[in-house]
């Protein structure tokens, strides 16, 4: 047994398939499977259930996924502790974040981070939610990722790190009933068709409680991609309630961001691994809070 053949079957779990793994390894699929039954033969015991194309783990394979990647991380570890000797001048920093904080705050914390490091890469793995973001770190998937949560973060499970406040507001396309630069009163949503999001996330959590207080709205779309959300409201489908982060995007592209009165507001935290880090996702959040991680 060695690292890469750990790597590799951890992609295949992260990726959820054999073929989709090699394309994101740069690997045929064919020396894939190999690297694979090798494992499994070192080991003793199948990994997977084969089912046709598909490929579930076993509970020997479910067993692994975490020694697997605490040894991964390990090596990762050890590269960062030499190269950090002479400077970082490489290396990979992998976040676990939700759509909206991957417009912001990260869009501004990543461009600067990779002018100063221009060298180290930044890989971002979606979460639906702040509990698979949590997750994410926790089991070692990903070192660092970004949260947004009613109140503050909880540092049972991760390290957190306060950045920023986020206030909800109103996505509306310009040429609608709600004039620019000025709050729109929540009571004014009644009868509108609204954007959601999925349940669990923040701006969904918002509308619902918005609703059960007696706003006489309508759901018109529910979404998991918030990339839609946009498009959505600029072709006419209701009007969407996000974060605050979504103003400038949306004013580029023609929208309007209107501050809603009252609003509420969502506590954006940085988290990291409890575990040591590397000397990349070190780095990432030092520029990021301001403060030695």
């Amino acid at each position: 047994m060695d690292v890469r053949q750990l790597e590799y079957f951890l992609a295949v779990v992260d990726h959820g398939g054999v073929g989709r793994a090699a394309a994101a390894l740069h690997l045929s699929q064919p020396s894939l499977s190999q690297s694979l039954r090798t494992l499994e033969r070192d080991l003793r015991s199948d990994l997977f259930h084969r089912i046709g194309r598909r490929v579930v783990l076993t509970e020997a394979g479910r067993a692994l996924v975490a020694p697997a990647r605490e040894a991964v991380r390990g090596l990762d570890l050890a590269r960062s502790a030499v190269e950090s000797v002479q400077g970082l001048h490489t290396g990979r920093v992998d976040l676990a974040t939700l759509g909206t904080q991957a417009i912001e705050p990260l869009t501004g914390l990543i461009a600067g981070f990779t002018e100063r490091h221009p060298g180290v890469s930044v890989s971002l793995r979606g979460a639906l939610t702040d509990r698979d973001a949590v997750q994410m770190v926790r089991t070692g998937a990903c070192e660092l990722g970004v949260v947004a949560t009613d109140g503050p973060a909880a540092e049972t499970e991760v390290r957190v790190h306060p950045l920023t406040r986020q206030a909800f507001v109103l996505l509306a396309p310009a040429d609608g009933p709600f004039p620019p630069g000025e709050a729109v009163p929540v009571a004014d949503l009644a009868g509108h068709r609204l954007i959601v999001g999925h349940r669990g996330s923040g701006m969904r959590r918002f509308v619902d409680r918005l609703l059960d207080q007696g706003l006489d709205a309508r759901i018109a779309v529910e979404t998991e991609h918030r990339v839609s959300l946009l498009p959505l409201v600029l072709d006419g489908a209701g009007y969407a309630v996000v974060t605050d982060a979504w103003r400038g995007l949306a004013e580029r592209s023609g929208a309007l961001a209107l501050d809603l009165d009252p609003t509420d507001h969502l506590h954006v935290s940085l988290i990291s691994r409890k575990g040591p880090l590397t000397a990349a996702a070190r780095a990432f959040v030092e520029h990021a809070t301001g403060a030695p991680a």
